[in-house]
């Protein structure tokens, strides 16, 4: 979060993994409107979540760049769940994360109880460079595979998996764990049919 200086300061492992998932649920999922369309919702968000201070100006080409970078995460967060993926996508997704990476550097911070990673530049980058700070704690505290998104196409959405064997791939077993087992049903029972009427 950025402080009366302007600088960002280190999130908790609760915070760094609400942030995320709040980030890549600004999607317009189950109804609800895209919260990055342009330059003006994006710093409505921004500033909601505490990423930039008031006055910042946030860019067309701001905007677009979240969103990419939300995508990117989308993707790796499907990963996380299991989604099939022919390699592109995924590969796509990490070489965007590493050229973010270079565009918003991270600094180590070190004191007597630990080190963190927190953005190098202010404003608008330094909110992306946070984004990816909270990703670098979390994967530093081994929990940031447990970030996943739902495996059921409509859906997508982020969410925490806190099942015992990390083996959770549905934001919720009802309705997204049902319709797709309802489609998958659907689907043998057609390829079924097919078989029998050729």
């Amino acid at each position: 979060m950025v402080t009366d200086q302007g600088q960002h300061s280190p999130l908790s492992p609760h915070e760094a993994a609400d942030l995320v998932l709040d980030f890549v649920n600004t999607r317009p999922i189950a109804g609800r409107e895209e919260r990055l369309a342009d330059a003006s919702s994006a710093a409505l968000w921004l500033r909601t979540t505490g990423l930039v201070a008031e006055g910042i100006l946030v860019t067309e080409g701001d905007a677009t760049t979240a969103r990419e970078l939300r995508e990117a995460l989308v993707t790796v967060l499907l990963a996380h769940a299991g989604e099939p993926d022919d390699g592109t996508a995924l590969e796509a997704a990490e070489a965007y994360l590493r050229r973010s990476g270079v565009l918003y550097p991270l600094s180590p911070v070190v004191t007597s109880r630990d080190v963190r990673l927190l953005p190098a530049h202010a404003g608008v980058p330094g909110a992306f460079g946070s984004l990816l700070a909270a990703v670098a704690d979390l994967a530093r505290q081994g929990t940031w595979t447990r970030l996943k998104a739902c495996r059921n196409p409509p859906c997508h959405l982020g969410f925490y998996d806190r099942t015992r064997n990390s083996s959770a791939t549905y934001c919720s077993p009802r309705p997204c764990g049902a319709q797709v087992a309802m489609r998958s049903y659907r689907s043998r029972r057609a390829a079924g049919e097919q078989g029998r009427n050729p």
